[in-house]
């Protein structure tokens, strides 16, 4: 090789290094900036919390039962939020978890491939309704459908915002339970077909305990969505914060509250609006407990086939 093909592959050798270079500063730089938000969303929620709790005892906040920052008498208990938020969430999960199962199940293991090609795609566009169309749809259909059956039920109530968010994560679950059962090896499926399993016993012994860490990581997931729903909720459940069992009755959730008070005109240095900050750190704290469950069930309970 001449020193001047010498020379001209060292340049351009030299060019490559500096354009991948570049190229790995700017990946860098997108994934700097991800993770600058998240640390600039927690100091702004641990600033405002920090000045809500000079005011209120962290007890009073964590234990109390009754929850009106804004309206005399002032009390400043979170737990009418937490619960209408569990309410929401248990409630949608007993709609979203069985239905998308099954949904999943079908898609990996009956559905043809024709059909998969129409469903999944349907599931898909559902999920990606605007939050806000699901809650006029909870208060136009689903709660009439409720006060048919149940005529004391009023125009808010936690059934209808169960409903509602259980549909709205229902494609969530189908989805993700079903990339983690089609992953699933077919060669358990034809093992356990060898020992003449029927192709129910198949999808329920064998491909759904083998996709176990993936089933339960979209539940958790689903659960994190539904936790942290606002607008469909705000519409379907109203904002009455209150500790009840009765899935008729009008409760509110966290995100509800945090809705009410960025629309409101509380004054910016009120308790009131700080108020805003501590809500929005619990769920901060739910959501990230939830996304943390659900990475250590992954990696705890992850089948590896070769």
């Amino acid at each position: 090789m001449s020193q001047a093909d010498t020379t001209i592959t060292t340049g351009g050798s030299s060019i490559d290094d500096r354009k991948n270079g570049f190229i790995k500063y700017v990946f860098f730089s997108c994934a700097l900036v991800t993770v600058l938000t998240t640390l600039g969303i927690i100091l702004v929620l641990i600033q405002g919390s920090i000045e809500f709790f000079q005011h209120v005892s962290i007890v009073e906040y964590l234990t109390g039962t009754n929850w009106s920052p804004v309206i005399q008498p002032y009390s400043y208990g979170v737990l009418p939020l937490v619960w209408g938020t569990l309410i929401i969430t248990v409630g949608s999960a007993l709609i979203a978890i069985p239905v998308g199962t099954a949904t999943a199940i079908y898609l990996s293991e009956y559905a043809e491939p024709r059909v998969r090609k129409v469903i999944k795609p349907t599931l898909e566009i559902l999920a990606g309704i605007p939050t806000i169309v699901y809650g006029f749809f909870a208060l136009s259909f689903i709660t009439p459908v409720i006060q048919f059956v149940f005529p004391q039920t009023g125009t808010f109530n936690a059934a209808s915002g169960a409903i509602v968010v259980g549909i709205m994560i229902i494609p969530m679950v189908s989805s993700l339970s079903e990339d983690a059962m089609s992953s699933v090896p077919d060669e358990l499926r034809n093992a356990a077909y060898g020992l003449g399993a029927t192709k129910f016993e198949v999808s329920t012994n064998v491909v759904v305990p083998a996709s176990l860490s993936g089933v339960v990581a979209s539940y958790i997931l689903a659960l994190s969505r539904a936790i942290g729903e606002t607008m469909a909720v705000t519409l379907a459940v109203g904002m009455t914060p209150q500790i009840t069992a009765n899935p008729l009755d009008s409760i509110q959730t966290m995100t509800a509250y945090m809705v009410q008070i960025g629309i409101s005109d509380v004054s910016v240095d009120s308790i009131g609006y700080q108020s805003l900050f501590a809500v929005g750190l619990t769920l901060f704290i739910l959501t990230l407990a939830m996304n943390m469950i659900s990475l250590w069930v992954k990696s705890r309970y992850r089948e590896e086939y070769q």
